[in-house]
């Protein structure tokens, strides 16, 4: 058994291989048939000492964006070191390959390596743009057709996911959190590992995932479940109530300090200590206890209904200013609810599109759409409401919120207002406990309902709070909002002026639901010297042949203004010297450039058997990412409509395209 096939465990999972982290399920039969079947095909035709130039590219941008972020790189460099195929691959396919295959061809296989393929590529971390190459190879023929499959399938989920992120960063700013919440929806354990890795790559923060904590040394984050809320149900369940006092060391009894804080607190948030859960309150404690520096509770559990009526609240919001707009409250009419439940309240765009979610079931729209695009799946174990009944009567006044809506009309129903005050309650009392006891509480999380109401809602019961104890602290406590948030979603709530302070993404972050798949496509450019080119009736598939160099040219104020592609005999281009840009395949569209810094996009990552680059950690690519979308002008980067990046081609490129284009396109015959 080789030193790969002792690296792979029964599940085919990563292995630690000393230097580098290698996937086990990586490796050469990790490939189509075809593949196997052409080299076969190439050997048969003598074509073993053929030298061919392939490029790895992409002919569209993913998410109806102009940019996308390129990862992968690192994974394909460890492919290149373990490519080899073993004993036992080798028995394989002498029994899956058609009968009367030579010998000869299977121990050729057995002794291939990646020891004579030259892999060119720009640095990892780095926007591109298509029809650019972001990986080019060079080496036998029949080594570098059996390196397609592979390479693609780690480059095109790598550079969709780490593009995604990317997008997510922008549109929630640098100031708020970004967790990936996404293993339990990703697809199969690898796409979860490898969508931790690449978000936050990307730009998150942070992932739920302990493995890819462990492999990668991302920072690993997460809260509770509703289940372990509904677990208690009363506090005579609780079997530990006592907690060391930080400085003390004096053993208390935490949960009478949380009852007697909650008395206070019920008149300060003018929340009656009958409308909150006793269950809740135990479960708190609890998770206070166990995590008393790190206590981050889930707040919407329970829907604790005062009376049979319930009043439907109206907010206007009224433009005030061209910065900033103010929501004012009146009382609409009274609604009826039919079996403990109410119906559900009127919605508009603006309303829903925050969350497309009240008290954990969906607004029923007639003949409108969500404009977020939000998703209908909730999260398992994550977004369950536990409905009970009290019958105490209170009325409960909705605060001013800011937010960016304009003339638009949102129904705040008080029911849902309710399942969140008995958790905003219960939190309280017992991070106030804590805070007797010299420890201070993290936050809350938040995951249905309105989110940015509720958020503003929260931060405005935090400052009662720390001016009514004095305790500056509850001022920044985290707010969280998680359930299934998109970034048409953290859109909306900018514009509603939420309070949030860390968003925990999951299934349309790891998923790419907006596009599944990056399309990149691997295109023999080059045989022994001579180019190929690839026709197509569609101008998008045909290629550009001929081994290539690419150059960002560089504007004076930093910004890049476009990518040149040339004939890799062609001289690099000059900073000040004019430049001649044309469309590849658009005749009248070309322009002059005059840059101011050139950069040449390629590097020699692999050659003769070793890696030729020190390759950058996680935490480099990330700051990678970040700098090199800096030097994209914004409008390239805006949600909507964004600006097209220009990709060109020198003049020699040019006319080189379209004369091998002319060489190789049949002429038709009329009769």
């Amino acid at each position: 058994m080789n030193d790969r096939e002792m690296s792979c465990n029964t599940g085919g999972q990563f292995m630690d291989r000393g230097r580098m982290n290698q996937n086990g399920v990586v490796q050469p039969l990790l490939t189509d048939l075809y593949q196997i079947t052409m080299a076969y095909a190439y050997w048969k035709s003598d074509k073993t000492d053929d030298q061919a130039v392939f490029d790895l590219f992409f002919r569209n941008n993913p998410f109806h964006g102009e940019f996308t972020i390129f990862a992968g790189l690192e994974e394909c460099l460890k492919f290149l070191d373990s490519f080899h195929y073993s004993q036992s691959d080798i028995e394989y396919l002498r029994q899956t390959l058609p009968e009367g295959i030579e010998n000869e061809f299977f121990e050729y296989l057995g002794n291939l390596t990646a020891h004579d393929v030259t892999l060119y590529a720009i640095d990892e971390g780095t926007v591109a743009f298509p029809r650019v190459p972001i990986i080019k190879l060079e080496g036998p023929l029949i080594i570098v057709q059996l390196l397609e499959t592979t390479l693609l399938t780690l480059v095109n989920y790598a550079s969709l996911m780490a593009t995604n992120a990317a997008r997510y960063r922008m549109v929630a700013g640098k100031h708020v959190k970004l967790l990936e919440f996404g293993l339990r929806r990703a697809q199969g354990p690898d796409g979860g590992l490898s969508a931790s890795k690449y978000s936050y790559t990307g730009g998150f923060d942070g992932t739920s995932n302990v493995l890819a904590g462990k492999l990668f040394n991302i920072p690993v984050k997460g809260t509770h479940a509703h289940a372990y809320i509904t677990s208690f149900s009363s506090v005579g369940e609780l079997k530990t109530r006592l907690l060391k006092h930080k400085q003390t060391g004096i053993m208390e009894d935490l949960l009478e300090h949380a009852i007697r804080h909650r008395q206070m607190l019920s008149h300060v948030l003018d929340v009656s200590t009958e409308e909150s859960s006793e269950g809740e309150l135990a479960a708190m404690v609890s998770y206070a206890i166990a995590f008393p520096d790190g206590f981050m509770a889930l707040v919407d559990t329970y829907d604790v209904k005062s009376r049979v009526t319930e009043q439907v609240t109206q907010v206007s919001y009224v433009q005030t200013d061209n910065k900033s707009r103010t929501t004012t409250a009146t009382t609409a009419t009274t609604t009826t609810i039919t079996n403990g439940l109410p119906p559900t309240p009127p919605a508009t765009p603006q309303a829903a599109a925050a969350n497309g979610q009240l008290n954990g079931r969906k607004n029923s729209l007639s003949q409108t759409e969500l404009t977020n695009g939000q998703s209908s799946s909730t999260e398992p174990a994550q977004t369950d409401i536990v409905n009970a009944t009290t019958t105490t009567s209170t009325t409960t006044t909705t605060p001013t919120i800011n937010t960016s809506t304009s003339n638009a009309t949102a129904y705040l129903p008080k029911y849902v207002e309710k399942s969140f005050r008995s958790g905003l309650l219960n939190f309280s009392a017992v991070a106030l406990a804590l805070n007797d006891l010299g420890y201070h509480a993290l936050g809350i999380r938040i995951d249905s309902g309105d989110l940015a109401y509720l958020s503003c809602l929260a931060r405005e019961a935090f400052e009662k709070v720390a001016d009514r104890f004095k305790v500056p602290w509850f001022n920044k406590l985290t707010i969280v909002a998680s359930n299934d948030i998109n970034e048409d979603t953290i859109l909306s709530l900018n514009e509603q002026g939420h309070k949030i302070d860390c968003f925990g993404i999951g299934t349309h972050l790891v998923t790419c639901q907006r596009q599944p798949a990056l399309g990149c496509v691997y295109k023999l450019v080059e045989i022994n010297g001579q180019a190929r080119i690839k026709l197509s009736q569609d101008v998008e598939k045909v290629t550009m042949p001929g081994n290539k160099n690419a150059y960002r040219l560089y504007s004076a104020d930093g910004h890049a203004l476009i990518d040149l592609l040339q004939k890799d005999s062609e001289l690099p281009p000059a900073v000040g010297q004019k430049v001649l840009c044309r469309h590849p395949f658009q005749e009248s569209k070309r322009a002059y450039v005059i840059p101011s810094h050139v950069e040449s996009l390629y590097k020699v990552y692999w050659k003769a058997g070793k890696i030729c680059q020190q390759l950058p950690t996680l935490e480099q690519v990330r700051e990678k990412v970040q700098i090199s979308l800096k030097t994209l002008r914004n409008d390239h980067k805006r949600t909507l409509n964004p600006t097209p990046y220009k990709v060109a081609v020198s003049d020699n490129l040019y006319n080189f395209i379209h004369d091998l284009w002319l060489q190789n396109a049949p002429i038709g015959e009329l009769s």
